[in-house]
């Protein structure tokens, strides 16, 4: 049996269906049958469990997925590579395996629900909304508990970044709103096609408990973007905004336990939490 996608398959499969990958839809294919293992691995994949995937592509990701005995519900917004991938898996894995996926051609954000009560994310996401789409899959989908992403290298470390850090940011706090993330290895350029002309890194998350509900969300949410929208100024400045005036900041965070004159990338999750919880 074939198995899973080698750099010819996938050039034969991109000239059979017409297609040229974009930067539109930020795709890069993998054509690497030993990183796609490896990120099946470190996701620790389980069999018999349902996996949710991002931008399947050609279905590189999606057939080392199926190889290891999991179901996977692939969201693709390209309708070509939607319809193709269930004849793709059954080329190249068998019937069985096209049973265990379930394709729905959409855009990721627009999403509201999956099927199957996914509990992991395995993706290769695409770079240009990355964060966005990783954002709204943890909140719209309740049942995820982990994964494994690969983004580009330079928002993978923001988003796993600790409070502190010169990169830590507003995709930092959110993606702690949902849980613990972590970067978990590079990826080599050269496993793409097309190679990519930025590198490539692996973030792994465990879902945690939540701080609140999803109007307090929003309005962390809202906290955060103010602190960060000019990183550099002060809380007591940069949240003026939010709260009403610099003094009603500066009442605000004090009353939250935070020093007026702190900045957005001193605060970890609890503290934004506190801080937003000062909302009128």
């Amino acid at each position: 049996m074939p198995g899973l996608l080698g750099p010819a398959e996938v050039r034969d499969l991109a000239d059979l269906l017409d297609v040229t990958p974009t930067k539109k839809l930020g795709q890069n294919f993998v054509h690497d049958a030993n990183t796609v293992r490896r990120i099946v691995r470190i996701a620790e994949v389980a069999p018999g469990e349902t996996v949710v995937e991002v931008g399947p592509g050609l279905g590189s990701l999606t057939l080392g997925v199926l190889e290891a005995e999991a179901s996977v519900v692939a969201i693709e917004i390209d309708g070509r590579l939607a319809s193709q991938l269930p004849g793709t898996v059954e080329a190249q894995l068998g019937a069985a395996a096209a049973g265990r996926l379930t394709v729905i051609h959409q855009d990721a954000l627009a999403v509201e629900s999956l099927p199957g009560d996914p509990t992991r994310l395995v993706a290769n996401l695409p770079y240009n909304v990355s964060v966005p789409v990783l954002l709204h899959l943890l909140q719209r989908v309740p049942s995820l508990r982990s994964g494994v992403v690969m983004v580009q290298a330079e928002v993978g470390e923001r988003i796993a970044a600790p409070p502190g850090s010169k990169v830590y940011g507003a995709p930092s706090v959110k993606a702690a709103w949902y849980g613990t993330f972590r970067t978990a290895g590079n990826v080599s350029r050269q496993v793409f096609w097309p190679v990519p002309n930025v590198d490539s890194i692996l973030v792994a998350f465990e879902k945690g408990e939540a701080p609140g509900d999803e109007a307090l969300r929003r309005r962390v949410f809202s906290v955060v973007d103010g602190a960060f929208q000019q990183r550099r100024k002060m809380l007591r400045q940069s949240l003026s905004g939010v709260f009403g005036g610099s003094a009603a900041a500066a009442a605000a965070l004090e009353a939250a336990g935070v020093s007026p004159t702190a900045r957005g990338e001193e605060l970890d999750i609890d503290a934004f939490v506190r801080v937003a919880g000062q909302l009128p």
